[in-house]
């Protein structure tokens, strides 16, 4: 999905669930779409004080806090980066394949299933509140660069 398109799902989203999204929050998310790859918090501080330069960590912090709690972007808890979500229409777990020569990141689509972990937490009674699932390798550009 398109930045832009990216970006009127979240707003409709917060319309039909009467949340703000403040220029802040809304400026943070564009800098992450913006993004090459996975961006840390102090990286977008940084980018961020460039156009406001009273921005301190508390005020990433809280727009992260906010776009993270809606699913509008992901941690990479591995990185502790921040991807976009392209699929804000609605709320899903991520789940990533991250490639360690380039860092780009693909989101594996939903359909994309691990129903033997649900089923396996389910059979010890186990209720799992979230899900990572990042898996590592090199992609086929980096591939074809190294050799």
């Amino acid at each position: 999905m398109q930045p832009g398109r990216v970006i009127e799902e979240v707003e409709q989203r917060c319309a039909q669930d009467s949340l703000r999204l403040t220029p802040t929050r809304r400026r943070v998310l564009e800098l992450i779409l913006a993004a090459d790859g996975p961006v840390k918090a102090y990286d977008l501080l940084d980018q961020l004080k460039a156009e406001q330069p009273s921005a301190a960590p508390p005020t990433i912090y809280r727009a992260l806090e906010f776009l993270l709690e809606h699913h509008f972007i992901h941690r990479l808890e591995t990185l502790n980066a921040f991807v976009s979500c392209f699929h804000p229409e609605h709320r899903h777990q991520g789940r990533f394949l991250i490639c360690e020569g380039c860092d780009a990141v693909i989101e594996l689509p939903e359909r994309v299933s691990t129903p033997e972990l649900t089923e396996f937490a389910a059979s010890r009674d186990f209720r799992p509140t979230r899900q990572v699932l990042e898996i590592y390798g090199i992609c086929s550009d980096c591939r074809q660069r190294s050799g």
